[in-house]
C-alpha cells in the first residue's frame, strides 16, 4: 500500500479517535484561583492538584509566580507552567457547564441569597454524579474570599464545615479538601448545558420579569433566587431550550393577547 494512502488512513483514524474521546461522557474540573496573593499558595495548590489527579488550573490576576511557587509545587510545577492566565472572571469561566463558588461565610438567613444554600463538599459530589461537562471550582482571595458579585455568577455555593473556634482555612488546604472529595466522582451520560447558554436563559427570564412589570424592589433578589434554583438543577442544553421556548410563548401572549399560530 502506498505511503500516502497509509498516512491518509492514519489521519482519519486519529480524527475518529479524537471525536470518540470528545463524545465520551466525563466530568472535567478546573481550579480557578481569583486574585491569589501568595505565590507559595499557588505552588501548594498545584501540588495538591497533582496529588489527586487534576491538571487544569486557571489563574485570575495572579501575583508574581516567583521562587516560592516553584519550591512549594515541588514536582507539580508543570501545572503552573500550563496554567491559563486570565484578567476577567468571565474569561476565566468561559466554557464552563457548572460554576461552583467556595465561601467560608455561608448565609444564615433566607433573605441573603448570595451564600444560600451552601453545600458541603460531599453534597457537591453527590450532585455531580452521573453528569458530563466542565465544572469550574472557584476559590477566592486568601484575605477576603469571593465578593458577592462574584458569588452571584456561581450556580452552586460550597462551604467546608470547620470548627467554630477557628473556621478560617488556608487556601491550599481548602482546595485539598474539595479535590479529595471529587477525586473519585463518577461521570455519566447526562451532558450539561454550557454556562453561556444558561446565561442566555437568565437574560430571557429578566426580560419576562420586565414584561410583567415585576415589583422593582423585589427584582434583584428574585433574579438571584432563580439563579440559585436553576443552578442546582444541572440543566442540559435541551432543558434550557425548552424553558426558553416557554418564555417565548409567555412573551407572545403578553404582546398580542393570542398564542402564536403553529404550523
Amino acid at each position: 500500500m502506498k505511503s500516502h494512502i497509509i498516512k491518509s488512513i492514519q489521519e482519519k483514524n486519529l480524527i475518529l479517535e479524537r471525536e470518540k474521546n470528545r463524545l465520551l461522557p466525563m466530568l472535567t474540573f478546573r481550579v480557578v484561583l481569583v486574585d491569589p496573593i501568595y505565590s507559595g499558595n499557588v505552588g501548594s495548590i498545584a501540588r495538591v492538584m497533582k496529588n489527586f489527579g487534576f491538571d487544569q488550573l486557571v489563574l485570575l490576576n495572579p501575583c508574581e509566580l516567583d521562587r516560592p511557587a516553584h519550591l512549594m509545587a515541588v514536582h507539580a510545577y508543570d501545572i503552573i507552567e500550563n496554567a491559563r492566565i486570565e484578567f476577567s472572571l468571565n474569561d476565566a469561566l468561559k466554557g464552563s457547564s457548572i460554576i461552583v463558588g467556595m465561601t467560608g461565610l455561608p448565609g444564615k438567613t433566607e433573605n441573603k441569597h448570595f451564600r444560600i444554600p451552601a453545600y458541603s463538599p460531599e453534597q457537591l459530589k453527590d450532585k455531580l454524579v452521573g453528569n458530563s461537562g466542565i465544572v469550574s471550582l472557584v476559590f477566592g482571595r486568601e484575605d477576603a474570599g469571593l465578593r458577592n458579585e462574584e458569588l452571584e455568577i456561581c450556580d452552586i455555593i460550597v462551604n467546608i464545615p470547620t470548627s467554630p473556634i477557628y473556621s478560617s482555612m488556608n487556601l491550599s488546604h481548602a482546595v485539598a479538601v474539595i479535590l479529595y472529595e471529587l477525586s473519585d466522582v463518577e461521570s455519566g451520560v447526562r451532558y450539561l448545558a454550557q454556562h453561556s447558554d444558561i446565561e442566555l436563559l437568565y437574560e430571557h427570564i429578566d426580560e419576562v420579569l420586565d414584561d410583567v412589570e415585576y415589583k422593582e424592589h423585589k427584582e434583584d433578589k428574585t433574579k438571584l433566587m432563580l439563579r440559585r434554583i436553576l443552578g442546582r438543577c444541572e440543566l442540559t442544553a435541551r432543558e434550557v431550550q425548552t424553558m426558553r421556548g416557554i418564555l417565548r410563548r409567555i412573551q407572545w401572549k403578553l404582546k398580542t393577547g393570542e398564542y402564536e399560530k403553529s404550523g
